[in-house]
C-alpha cells in the first residue's frame, strides 16, 4: 500500500487530497478515513489503500502513520523559559486565590488577561 502525505483535507466537504512518496494524487474522501477521525492536516503522514475511480486515483482506506508536524511544537519556548513562565502563572494564579477567599473576583480586564495567559501556556504545553 502507498504511503505520502495529506496535501488538504475540508471536512465541511468531506473530502481532500493525498500526495504519495512517487508524486501522484489521490482524492481522500470522508468515507475512507478510520473510525473516530473527522479531519486531517495537511502533511499528516499516512498510508492508502488506493483504486482507480473514474476521475483517477481514490483512496479506499487511510491509516494514519504520524500527525503533521505542529506549527506551535516549532515556536513555542524553551523548557528553561517555560519554568520561569509557569513560576509567574504560579504567583499570578495566588494572588488571584486569595482575592477569591476574600469574595472577590479579579477586574474584568485581569480576568480577561489571565485567561489568555493559561489558554497560551496550554497550547504550549499541549503540543
Amino acid at each position: 500500500m502507498p504511503t505520502g502525505r495529506i496535501k488538504f483535507y475540508d471536512s465541511a466537504k468531506g473530502f481532500g487530497f493525498a500526495q504519495t512518496d512517487d508524486g501522484e494524487e489521490v482524492h481522500v474522501p470522508a468515507a475512507a478515513l478510520p473510525a473516530g477521525v473527522s479531519d486531517l492536516r495537511s502533511g499528516t503522514r499516512v498510508e492508502l489503500g488506493v483504486a482507480e475511480g473514474r476521475r483517477g486515483k481514490q483512496a479506499l482506506t487511510v491509516e494514519v502513520l504520524d500527525d503533521a508536524p505542529s506549527v506551535v511544537r516549532n515556536h513555542r519556548p524553551s523548557p528553561e523559559k517555560m519554568a520561569v513562565l509557569m513560576e509567574d502563572l504560579i504567583k499570578v494564579l495566588d494572588q488571584t486565590s486569595n482575592g477569591l477567599r476574600r469574595g472577590r473576583y479579579p477586574q474584568r480586564a485581569q480576568a480577561q488577561k489571565i485567561a489568555a495567559v493559561l489558554r497560551r501556556v496550554a497550547d504550549d504545553l499541549e503540543a
